[in-house]
């Protein structure tokens, strides 16, 4: 059967520009040309926040690896900071000096990488965000910019009809890919970090080896490609276009699986969640739609288990239209799975308890980080007002004695 639609948000007053899930798949956030941040409850009947600061179009939103931050770009040249609970309050920094396309967290949550019209990528801190440097090679706007899984590459698209491949440590351009016939809208690193995929106003998505830096698969649509976002598994690949369909890929058989249509006019984003079982998508129609994946439902956690011990990797089969092939990729593993099931189960408790206890640290810091943060432009505030009434005293003092 094909995916099915399973919620459908209305609120938004404008274009949605944006849509990413949290880590628990509890909340799904968006970003509208009408200013707005949404964070919608992924349980029924629970209510959605509207989240008011941008005094322009909000262009992108990303939730931190922890969840318990959300970050946005606007078309006002800052970047802010969110705690997605009912106060939402954000801290905020002018980040470029002109419009954010794109904002993304570092997987370990640390940094933050900004692209935007003013035609540099920008990478900071989180933690009270400081700015630590700049990557402007592309001569046109920038439309989108990632890093890879480990953190030490940044890939970036632009309206040079580029994508360029930087590295973190020494921040010079690896590579730059210029086999698009226009402007590079999105792209993505695969969940290996082997590869990375871009979609573009010629129609396009393109997959591309980034330790070879060579073309390994090429789809043709018949529409300006919008967004694009790889299934947890690396298996599909998943594009939104101005035809207002979503379309998913079969990376491995390097084919076509599912056409949906559900936007009324373009589908300008699309995002799976980080289990892969749900995709979030958004529309020019002012509508956000969650929909539910049906993929071989083989155990998602047998695959990201594969995925993570490395095993995976893309061979093109011949030279004729190469194909990505993914060695054992853990959909046949259901079978086989662990004979040795008794296998310490405390073990693996242990396991799973230390984990989540490290990831509510983790939350924590965040949250914390992000107090702090407020915490300071207040005080900031504050210095600056006493600083005004001091000088307004000093001037009526000055006033009086001449």
């Amino acid at each position: 059967e094909d995916p099915s639609l399973e919620r459908h948000f209305k609120g938004h007053r404008d274009a949605v520009t944006s849509v990413d899930f949290s880590l628990n798949k509890k909340q799904l956030a968006s970003g509208s040309m009408d200013s707005c941040l949404m964070i919608w409850s992924m349980r029924p009947q629970m209510r959605a926040y509207r989240f008011v600061g941008h005094k322009d179009a909000v262009m992108c939103v990303q939730f931190s690896p922890s969840g318990h931050l959300v970050a946005s770009g606007s078309r006002d040249k800052t970047v802010r900071l969110w705690v997605p609970s009912i106060k939402g309050e954000s801290t905020v920094f002018k980040a470029h000096t002109a419009t954010v396309r794109s904002v993304h967290f570092s997987s370990d949550g640390q940094s933050l990488v900004t692209a935007s019209d003013d035609k540099t990528v920008k990478v900071w801190t989180v933690h009270r965000q400081k700015f630590l440097f700049s990557l402007s090679q592309h001569i046109n706007w920038v439309r989108c910019a990632r890093f890879s899984p480990d953190g030490r590459l940044i890939v970036s698209a632009s309206d040079d009809k580029t994508v360029k491949l930087w590295d973190k440590t020494s921040r010079e351009c690896i590579h730059s890919f210029c086999e698009h016939g226009g402007f590079v809208n999105h792209v993505d690193f695969h969940p290996s970090g082997t590869c990375i995929a871009a979609a573009g106003t010629d129609n396009t998505v393109k997959v591309w080896d980034v330790r070879m830096n060579r073309l390994l698969q090429h789809y043709q649509g018949n529409a300006v490609v919008n967004s694009l976002s790889f299934h947890p598994s690396g298996n599909y690949l998943i594009t939104a276009s101005n035809d207002s369909t979503l379309k998913i890929l079969d990376l491995l058989e390097g084919r076509l699986l599912y056409t949906l249509h559900g936007h009324q006019g373009p589908a300008t984003c699309v995002a799976f969640s980080r289990a892969g079982d749900l995709f979030a998508s958004g529309g020019s129609d002012e509508q956000v739609m969650v929909w539910k994946t049906n993929f071989d439902a083989s155990d998602y956690g047998d695959v990201l288990k594969t995925q993570k011990s490395g095993t995976s990797s893309f061979i093109p089969e011949d030279g004729t239209h190469q194909t990505l092939v993914e060695m054992d990729c853990g959909i046949h593993l259901k079978k086989t799975k662990t004979q040795d099931s008794g296998r310490n189960r405390e073990q693996q408790e242990e396991e799973t308890s230390l984990a989540n206890t490290l990831e509510h640290i983790m939350g924590q810091l965040d949250v914390l980080t992000q107090t702090v943060s407020i915490l300071e432009q207040r005080l900031t505030l504050t210095e600056d007002k006493l600083k005004e009434c001091l000088e307004n005293q000093q001037k009526i003092i000055q006033n009086k004695t001449s």
